[in-house]
Formats: structure tokens, C-alpha cells, sequence
């Protein structure tokens, strides 16, 4: 299909395609008209309101000519949903899902079907956006709530975050914690048994910003430096070992360093925890409660901390506040921390976290309850015992240490390499250590059948004559008192509560009805894309071959894997116009510090190591100059002209100011503001000139896929959001997925791992603890192109920009658009300003935000980039219907806020100060507001046919803040 026909969209030459065509011959499973809101008739009308007679003469007057991609994206045409399944179907096939005891921090586990279903399944909790509206996320927040909760019990710590990335990038963020704490102090010891994945990050986390990283044995640290801020230990072990650490710890305390611990959390249902034995700081994942392995992921990791550090924990942290009425009321606590204000004096880039995951495992605590969860420790640890006791009778050693799942093996009739080839063959995957010994780590999914198994593979054909049911009282291992945990956790009703699956169910699904997400009506955040996210690119992600890989499986067995990574890196190379692609960044924010690891990597490489100035239009996006702080550069900031573009002066006087020095500039196109620069190509040139390179945050990529390209633009390396314009869920604020694009002089320099080789030898090391960062979601971005394939992508792409267009032109008269670019257009979004409010109404834009709440609708993104305005993005998947009752929202909305500057309402009790309105308000037998329950509630028409209701009214932020809770309050504390 040529290029320049799809101005009249691709859905009229479609239909027309198939005109010729008999109706018995016709596919059924067309893909494109079903990710696409508008159909034909609705892109016609809107064209009409902007006075553009097609949608590629939108296009030439939006994008500039320059930049214009000239040609079809070479993936493919689009395909139907059920030839891209038999595909994907055939890839899965060639993926050899053995069974993997190697540990290393990653378990087989089993997923209860309710939580599987009603969670990991189910749009009501993936669609979810991060709950910055918390009187619409009520219920995201309470099971976050419960995750801390379980974390801050099982650690024995009294304040955990609301999820991290994975167990290595946690551990990097409280090696930073660490030195945020005492920045005097610049050296960081880690032990030399913990997770390699875990050193590796570390590593590559520490040398940047100036974090002297030392790895060895904590018994036998010298402490007399006084220059120590930190000291990581294992708990238990890489190998298994469960050591006891009071004196270690008295040792780092008396010399001035914090301890963090990584600890596994079902361990610790058995085992002292870190908490009890003085540890500061607890981090490790939560993927073995009822979270799928995924071939590395996604999994939510964990921070938790003591009191003392609440202000310097990364991350979000869920508080309890209370509500406009004195009710009870859930919301992100001390937001003040986070990195999109604090720019680049943050201590962390976190922006995407793993909530749905997180979600997962803190309903799998609750299904299980303490009790529940005691006995899968028990039965996991009897096993190991059992298999233990057997080897031992098998003439291997073992060591004389306790363990908890996980032994550490010297074969005895046969060598490591005849062991694992037995094992092999019986489909079984075990772990081999550099000194050739092996290791063996049992799960919740261990059979008896496995471990009678494991004992025949280490007997290598010689006879013995035990079972595991006669070595049934071996399994019965203790403790020592130092190490045996005595004290209760998880108490709390939520955890005792919901055991019976009817139970479990409705609770899943009262918690669902208090939060709105994609089901319920469009959420327009400017930079976000909240787009649809098909049930056919969903799918996959259960699959067994996907979700049942271990990320250390032998590359013999994950060949279906390593096809899907070719093919997507391919295709989001031919997107970006780049050379090589690396899909291990798993978060937006980790691209960008991958991408400007990359470029770090490139200067030094050249002898330039002194290269360290990076610029940031005072526009960017938070994460951009965390991320270059974290990188070890140093953040200059770039001025915008009025219309919000970047100022080339100022960016031309910075440059050669520093040009010794300049090492990188990070743009995002279209800008912050919501427009196509016309001066993109010249901002390149200029940092290229004066030796620097170009990073570009790819945000907003949904405006440029088959359009133009960052490579052709003159960047040099981009990130991509896969839970943006490629359709992985949000998931309510992760998880996400960052692969960066780079040209070819980047690519030797692209993130590398070393427990499965990957990389050269200029790579930069890991980044995230799996080397695919979380493999099992990038199916859903693969099945999304595969469908749409280049035709379908680039109409995508111009719908997205015709509906921004459209909404644009039908607000402007409420509200004026603050930027457009030469010819009055933007870009897929655009900023609506709110400020002029404020002075004759006092309404300021987050009394619009609450507002729109009782419509029905997400409030736009609130205050980025300009305070005091809101960005709406539409996304080219919602139809015109659902743009047009935004639209009329947001203009009744403006009509309320113009009776109050007609005087027809008060200043201080109105439709917009005390929104959103709850059933409870509405319903109450007390009214007295100057407006009706009605209007309170049902403003427009459509609400009569289907009410979201706000579960709690407008949040008191400043009491949570004040007041801080961050676990599961007691009962009585909400009848209160």
C-alpha cells in the first residue's frame, strides 16, 4: 500500500480492498478498525471541524517537512488476530519448559486461578493508570497497602515502599539510600555470596556516582576507615547458607554504616527476621508469591526501612489520610520526595513501578493468610531437608550450614557435568557454580515425585534404597534460636480474612469497583497514553512457554524467547530508524539511565572522559535529570521561547560554554508541551558540533511511529515507553519497559549481562537483575505490531494526532491551548491553561481535576509541564463519542466555574471546591450546598445511564503527610 494513500485512511482502502473480494473469503479478525477509535465517518467529521480535507494534509501541516519519513515502515502489513497468535503460538513452541531449580532469587510458584484471573487477567486492574487521583483509586491503594503491609511485617521493619523494579535495582537503590544518608562516606561493601545479578547492578550502579564498591566476606571487613556508609548481606545466601548476623551488624553500626539486608520473604516465615536482628534496610522480590517467573519478569521488588530513613526510602510510599468528611482515605504519601519535583536534586529516577504485580503478591498473602503461608515455608524447607538428608546418604557434601531452600552440592559418584546432563534429560534445569559444584533450589511447585527425581540424577545409575517417604522425619529441620523466627505477622484482619476463595473474590472485586481505569471511560494524561490495550495482546502472557521460564534457563531451551527478541528489536529498529536495540531497561526511567550509560560508555571509550555535562530544557520530564545525576553527570538546564520550544540561543551559548565537557542533550519529541519543533534538526547539530550527543526521551513516540524517526532526526540513542505507545498496561503504575534504540558508534556499548554472557566486551553492565528485564510482558508489544503491522501503525499514529487536533479545536474557546506549533496545530496533546481562574473565582486546576471526577472522567495530567494547566491526550483508540463527551465535560465545567465568577455561586462552597461528590454526600440527609444533589452528581446526562462513584471525597493531603501511615491501620481506626 503506497504512502501517501493512506491520507484517506486506511479503513476506506480497506473496505475498498475487500469490495473484490467473495464474503466467504473475507478475514474475520481484521485487527487495525478494532485498535482504532474513530471509524471512517467520525475521521471525516473531524477533519471537517478543523478545515482539513485529509488526514495526510494534517500531517504535512503538524510534522515538518524535513523530518517527514518518506517512505512505509518495513514490518509488514497488518495481520489478523488469529494468524498473529498461530505465530506466536509456533515461537512458544520452540521454548523447552523444563523444570528450573537454579534459584538465584527467581522460583517457580503456583498463581491462585482467582488472583490469575480477577487480577493478572482482568482490565479493571491492568488498565488502571498510578493513582496520583487517589479519590478514583481507592482500591489499588488499599491492595498496595496490603503489600506493605506484608512487607514491613515479614521484614520485621516498620515502613516499606509500594514496590521496586527487581531485587538487583533494589539493592542498587539502597546502596544509594545509603550514601544519600551519610554522603561523607563513599564506600559500599556487599557481600561476595550475594545474587551475581545483584553484584552486577551494583556495580554498574556504584562507579558513576563515585560509590567505591567492594565485594568480600563480612566477617572480615576492616572497619577502622570510618569511611564505610553501607554493607549488603544475603539472607539467605546465594548458596543456601542461613548465617547468622547480630555481630556483623553491631560491627557496621559501631563503625558508622547502615546494613541492608536482601532477604527472600517466604524464608522469613520461618526465619528471624531482618528487622529483629538490627538491620536498616530490607530489599528482595516478591515474585515467588503467586507471581509467574516470566523469564525474569516483571516481579515486584521491595524496599523496607526503619522510621528513621521514611524521608530518603525510593519510591512510593501508600499513606493513610482521610477525606473531606473525616473519613478514612488512602493516598501516595510524602509526593514531595518524588523525582518529577525534585528534578535533579533526587535521590532516585523511579517513576514506573511494578503495582499490578505487586498487587498480585499481596493477594496472595492475603488468600493464604500467615498461617497458609507458614506451611508452604515449612513444607518447602521439610522438602530440602528430605533432599539433603538423601544426597548426604548419597556421599555428597553439603557443608555443615543451615538452609532454608536452596543446598550447595559436590557431587559424589559422578562429575557436575554428568549430573547435569542426567538432569537434562529428566527435564530438569540445576544451577552450576564457577568452581564446578551445583546448587539446587526447591519452590511451592516442588512434587515428592521431583525430589525422589533429584535423588536418582545425583546417584548417577548407582543403587540406593531410600524414598523420599522414608526420609520423611529428615525434612523435620530447626532452627537455632538465633535464627528461628517467634515472632507473629501479618495479624491484621485483611490477611485472616479472605481464605475462602467466594471470600477472596468478592473482596478482589469490591476493591476493582473503587478504582476507574480504561473500562469505565477515557483517561486523557498528557505524556501517558493510556491506549488500548487489546484482550488478544494479553493473551500470551499466561502461556506456559512465557510465563514458566526461569531467566537463567539454558539458551538451548529458550530458543521461541530469543526469535521474539530478534523479531521486536528488528521492528522497533526499523521504527526508531536506529542500529541495534536493547530490550533489557525494564521502566522508562531505566532507559534513560541506560541510554546515558551508553553515551558515558562512548566518551570514555574515545578518551573523553571528563565529558560530563548533560543539558535539559527546563520542559523535560523529572526522570530525565535524575537519570543524569545517577549517571554521573551534571544537569544544565536550557531555556524555552515563548511558544515552548527549546531556545537555540540559549542552548548554542550553553554548548560552547561547555563544549571541554558536554556530553549529552535529552530532548523529547514532540516537546514536552505538545509540539513538532521545527528546530529539532538544528538542536542536534548544535550538540553535535560541540562534541555531545543526543538523547530523546521517547514519551512521546506515539506521535512519531511511522511518521518520522529519532535516528533520522539526529539522535543517538531513544528510549521507548512500551507501556505507552506500545501497548503494554499501565498495570495502575507498572509494569513497564524502557528499551533504548542507538545508532551504530552506541551499540557496542549496549547493556550487557554476565550470568548469561550477554554483550561484548565494551557492554555496559546490567542495568536490571534478568537480562531481558521482563520478558514475558514484551509479548504484548510484539503481538501489537505484528497486528497492526506498518499500514496499520502509521494510521495509528495520525489518528492520534487528528483526535489531539480535534479536541484541541473544540476546547479552545474554554480554554486556551497554551502551544501549537507554526501553522496553530500540536501533536498528539496538547495543554489546556487553567491559571486565569485563580484570581476571579480562586478555582485552581485541581479543583477541575476533582471535578472531572464526578463526570465520570481522569482528570489530564495536572500541572506538567507548566503548572497550573492540564495536558490531555486522547490516544488515536478512543472513539469520537468518548472524545466528544470529554469535550462537553470539561465545557460544563468551565460554565461552573463561570457562575462563580458571576457571583451566581460562592467562592468557597461550589460544584468545583467540594468535588468530587460521593454516594455517601449526595445521599446524606443533611444538604447544604447552594447547588443541587443533582448538579453535585449527575452534572451531565450520560451519568444517568452509568455512575462512577468516588469512594472517598477530596483527600486531605497535608494531614497524611503530617500524620504518616504506611501499613494497614487498625479496623477500628475507619469507624473512627
Amino acid at each position: 500500500m503506497a504512502h501517501d494513500n493512506l491520507d484517506q485512511t486506511f479503513l476506506f482502502t480497506m473496505k475498498a480492498a475487500l469490495m473484490n473480494i467473495p464474503d466467504r473469503l473475507k478475514p474475520s479478525d481484521t485487527f487495525v478498525h478494532r485498535h482504532i477509535g474513530p471509524n471512517a465517518d467520525d475521521i471525516q467529521a473531524m477533519l471537517s471541524t478543523l478545515g482539513v480535507s485529509s488526514l495526510d494534509a494534517l500531517i504535512d501541516a503538524t510534522i515538518p517537512a524535513d523530518i517527514r519519513l518518506r517512505r512505509p515502515l518495513t514490518i509488514g502489513p497488518h495481520r489478523g488476530e488469529h494468524e498473529v497468535l498461530t505465530r506466536l503460538r509456533a515461537l512458544a513452541r520452540q521454548n523447552k519448559v523444563f523444570r528450573s531449580f537454579i534459584g538465584m532469587g527467581y522460583y517457580d510458584c503456583i498463581v491462585p486461578p482467582v488472583v490469575q484471573r480477577n487480577i493478572l487477567e482482568n482490565p479493571g486492574w491492568y488498565t488502571q493508570y498510578t493513582p496520583y487521583q487517589a479519590e478514583i483509586a481507592q482500591g489499588r491503594l488499599e491492595a498496595l497497602l496490603n503489600f506493605q503491609t506484608m512487607v514491613a511485617d515479614l521484614t520485621g521493619l516498620p515502613l516499606a515502599n509500594a514496590s521496586l523494579l527487581d531485587e538487583a535495582t533494589a539493592a542498587a537503590e539502597a546502596m544509594h539510600m545509603c550514601h544519600a544518608i551519610a554522603p561523607e562516606k563513599t564506600t559500599f561493601i556487599a557481600a561476595r555470596d550475594c545474587h551475581p545479578q545483584t553484584l552486577a547492578v551494583l556495580e554498574t550502579r556504584a562507579e558513576p556516582i563515585r560509590i567505591r564498591l567492594k565485594v568480600g566476606d563480612p566477617l572480615a571487613v576492616d572497619w577502622t576507615g570510618g569511611d564505610v556508609c553501607g554493607l549488603l548481606l544475603q539472607y539467605p545466601s546465594t548458596d543456601g547458607c542461613v548465617r547468622d548476623y547480630r555481630q556483623v551488624i553491631e560491627n557496621a553500626h559501631a563503625a558508622g554504616a547502615l546494613v541492608v539486608v536482601a532477604t527472600d520473604l517466604l524464608s522469613l516465615t520461618i526465619l528471624r527476621p531482618p528487622g529483629e536482628f538490627d538491620a536498616d534496610i530490607a530489599v528482595g522480590s516478591s515474585q515467588r508469591f503467586g507471581v509467574p517467573l516470566g523469564f525474569g519478569g516483571p516481579h515486584a521488588a521491595f524496599m523496607a526501612t526503619k522510621d528513621a530513613y521514611k524521608r530518603q526510602l525510593p519510591g512510593r510510599i501508600v499513606g493513610v489520610s482521610k477525606d473531606a468528611s473525616g473519613k478514612a482515605a488512602l493516598r501516595l504519601a510524602l509526593q514531595t520526595r518524588e523525582q518529577h519535583i525534585r528534578r535533579d536534586k533526587a535521590t532516585s529516577n523511579i517513576c514506573t513501578a511494578q503495582v499490578l504485580l505487586a498487587v498480585m503478591a499481596g493477594m496472595y498473602a492475603a488468600y493464604h493468610g500467615p498461617e497458609g503461608l507458614r506451611r508452604i515455608g515449612e513444607r518447602v524447607h521439610g522438602l530440602t531437608g528430605i533432599l539433603a538428608e538423601g544426597l548426604r546418604r548419597l556421599g555428597c557434601d553439603l557443608g555443615k550450614e543451615p538452609f532454608f531452600d536452596t543446598l550447595h552440592i559436590q557431587p559424589a559418584f559422578a562429575s557436575s557435568e554428568v549430573i547435569l546432563a542426567k538432569a537434562s534429560d529428566n527435564a530438569i534445569n540445576l544451577r552450576r557454580f564457577d568452581d564446578g559444584s551445583l546448587g539446587v533450589s526447591l519452590d511451592e511447585a516442588t512434587t515428592v515425585s521431583e525430589v525422589q527425581s533429584l535423588f536418582e540424577i545425583f546417584a548417577a545409575g548407582r543403587p540406593f534404597d531410600f524414598t523420599v517417604e522414608s526420609l520423611a522425619d529428615s525434612g523435620n529441620v530447626t532452627f537455632a534460636t538465633a535464627l528461628a523466627r517467634t515472632s507473629k505477622y501479618l495479624t491484621h484482619p485483611v490477611f485472616n480474612r479472605y481464605h475462602s476463595e467466594h471470600e477472596m473474590l468478592r473482596y478482589i472485586h469490591r476493591l476493582q469497583s473503587r478504582d476507574l481505569s480504561l473500562i469505565h471511560s477515557m483517561i486523557p494524561l498528557g505524556s501517558c497514553t493510556m491506549k488500548l490495550n487489546a484482550t488478544v495482546e494479553m493473551l500470551p502472557v499466561t502461556w506456559r512457554e512465557f510465563s514458566r521460564m526461569h531467566p537463567f534457563a539454558p539458551p538451548d531451551q529458550t530458543t521461541g524467547y530469543q526469535g521474539l527478541f530478534t523479531q521486536l528489536e528488528s521492528w522497533l529498529a526499523e521504527i526508531t530508524g536506529f542500529a541495534a536495540v536493547s530490550l533489557q531497561p525494564n521502566a522508562g526511567s531505566q532507559g534513560e539511565y541506560a541510554g546515558l550509560m551508553a553515551i558515558r560508555a562512548y566518551h570514555r571509550h574515545r578518551g573523553e572522559p571528563h565529558r560530563d555535562v548533560c543539558l535539559i530544557p527546563v520542559s523535560a520530564h523529572g526522570t530525565n535529570p535524575a537519570s543524569a545525576v545517577i549517571a554521573g553527570m551534571k544537569v544544565m538546564s536550557v531555556a524555552c521561547d515563548e511558544g515552548g520550544n527549546i531556545d537555540l540561543r540559549d542552548l548554542e551559548a550553553k554548548a560552547k560554554t561547555h563544549r571541554d565537557k558536554l556530553a549529552a542533550l535529552m530532548i523529547t519529541y514532540p516537546s514536552t508541551h505538545g509540539v513538532f519543533e521545527e528546530s529539532v534538526r538544528r538542536v542536534c547539530e548544535i550538540v553535535h558540533e560541540h562534541g555531545g550527543q543526543v538523547y530523546m526521551d521517547g514519551a512521546n513516540m506515539n506521535a512519531q511511529v511511522g511518521l518520522c524517526r529519532p535516528g533520522d532526526i539526529g539522535a543517538d540513542v531513544c528510549h521507548l515507553n512500551l507501556h505507552k505507545t506500545f501497548c503494554i498496561p499501565h498495570g495502575g503504575g507498572g509494569p513497564g519497559m524502557g528499551p533504548i534504540g542507538v545508532a551504530p558508534h552506541l551499540a557496542p556499548f549496549l547493556p550487557g549481562h554476565p550470568v548469561t554472557n550477554l554483550g561484548g566486551k565494551d557492554s555496559i553492565g546490567p542495568i536490571s537483575a534478568a537480562p531481558y528485564g521482563s520478558p514475558s510482558i514484551l509479548t504484548i508489544s510484539w503481538v501489537y505490531i505484528a497486528l497492526m503491522g506498518g499500514d496499520g501503525l502509521t494510521l495509528a499514529t495520525k489518528v492520534a494526532i487528528l483526535n489531539a487536533n480535534y479536541m484541541a479545536k473544540r476546547l479552545e474557546k474554554y480554554f486556551p491551548v497554551l502551544y501549537t506549533g507554526k501553522n496553530g496545530l500540536v501533536a498528539h496533546e496538547f495543554i489546556l491553561d487553567a491559571r486565569q481562574f485563580k484570581e476571579s473565582t480562586g478555582v485552581e486546576v485541581n479543583d477541575i481535576a476533582k471535578r472531572l471526577m464526578d463526570y465520570g472522567f481522569h482528570a489530564p495530567t495536572m500541572s506538567f509541564p507548566v503548572p497550573g494547566t492540564l495536558m490531555v491526550e486522547p490516544t488515536e483508540s478512543e472513539s469520537k463519542a468518548e472524545l466528544d463527551r470529554f469535550c462537553a465535560a470539561m465545557i460544563a465545567i468551565r460554565g461552573e466555574i463561570q457562575e462563580i465568577a458571576e457571583g451566581r455561586q460562592p467562592k468557597d462552597d461550589n460544584v468545583l471546591k467540594n468535588s468530587p461528590h460521593t454516594a455517601e454526600v449526595v445521599t446524606a440527609s443533611d444538604w447544604k450546598h447552594p447547588y443541587s444533589r443533582e448538579q453535585a452528581a449527575f452534572p451531565a446526562t450520560h451519568l444517568h445511564e452509568f455512575k462512577f462513584w468516588p469512594a472517598v471525597g477530596r483527600i486531605d493531603n497535608a494531614y497524611g503527610d503530617r500524620n504518616l501511615m504506611c501499613s494497614c491501620p487498625p479496623v477500628d481506626s475507619y469507624s473512627a
